[in-house]
């Protein structure tokens, strides 16, 4: 089988974007491939600088793949920071790609226009991203559709490799479920933490009453645009189209209905993330045992790369 390979940040409580955007790729393909889950607890770093909170956030993000039911007997989580050949061939990448390569990440230019601290970190992040892909050859990575460009650079990062030292590193596909790669926030613009305008993953009701209420209402021919778009994300358009159509113009009703349609949603999983948390030891055995899987195929790849850079005697 293919080897499979998605990420999340541990920067904070997932919303529904996370799911639609990763999480729901990978719930529907993993087990037709060799599957890492990782969670992506370096990258956080350059926007989280709380300790305690990344420590909960990296235990949140565990219990938040177990919860919409990845099954452990079909996919590997692991704990990026535990793996440190991550951060080794990162640096390798970058003595072989250019600033004005790195310049021209969307993401990296969107966050600074957001007015987010242009540090090293944030400007590096393709390479970081692109060794996690590369360590472990993974031919497959489920992607949202505005992260297509880290693909990119993952298959630049391993052609210059290739080049300068020999054939070593396969070429990643992303894989973009359509329409579902860019989830929109409550503003209409992306969803994201960074912005704040998210709908939580495993929120309360309340949570989400709050959330969905505060959705910009933005309308075209009397039906709000962002509230219909993000309502096509749990029922298909064949079934929400009688109910728009019979609430022209009362946004409220239409918010009510999607209300409902996220909580029925959530609710159970909600419910087995609870059962999880209350599970002594769970989140660290379930890293310790992905993570040893995972430093075991990425050392063996690093005995390769230190040897043809020449840093091997």
């Amino acid at each position: 089988m293919k080897r499979l390979l998605t990420g999340l940040q541990s920067s904070g409580t997932l919303h529904i974007g996370n799911y639609f955007g990763a999480l729901k790729p990978f719930l529907d393909t993993y087990q037709n491939h060799e599957s890492f889950l990782m969670v992506a607890d370096y990258h956080s770093l350059t926007s989280l600088k709380d300790p305690a909170l990344v420590r909960a956030s990296i235990e949140n993000v565990v219990l938040d793949y177990l919860a919409v039911g990845v099954d452990l007997d079909n996919a590997t989580i692991f704990q990026q920071s535990q793996v440190h050949e991550h951060t080794e061939l990162a640096w390798i990448f970058e003595c072989l790609v250019t600033v004005p390569f790195l310049m021209q990440s969307h993401a990296y230019k969107d966050k600074v226009a957001k007015g987010l601290e242009a540090n090293a970190g944030l400007f590096n992040y393709p390479m970081l991203m692109a060794a996690d892909i590369l360590l472990y050859d993974a031919e497959v990575v489920p992607v949202g559709e505005d992260q297509r460009q880290h693909i990119e650079y993952a298959r630049e990062a391993a052609n210059k490799f290739n080049n300068a030292y020999g054939e070593t590193f396969k070429e990643p596909q992303g894989m973009i479920l359509e329409g579902t790669g860019v989830v929109p926030g409550v503003d209409g613009k992306k969803m994201s933490k960074s912005y704040g305008n998210t709908i939580p993953l495993f929120g309360t009701k309340e949570e989400i009453t709050k959330a969905v209420l505060s959705i910009v209402t933005d309308s075209d021919g009397d039906i709000p645009t962002n509230v219909y778009t993000i309502h096509k994300l749990f029922k298909t358009e064949a079934e929400l189209a009688p109910m728009y159509e019979e609430n022209k113009g009362k946004y409220k009703a239409s918010k009510d209905a999607l209300i409902e349609d996220i909580e029925n949603f959530v609710a159970p999983m909600r419910a087995r993330r609870l059962e999880l948390a209350a599970q002594k030891d769970l989140i660290k055995n379930v890293l310790a045992q992905g993570s040893e899987k995972a430093r075991a195929i990425a050392q063996a790849k690093m005995l390769d790369v230190r040897s043809k850079v020449g840093i091997t005697l």
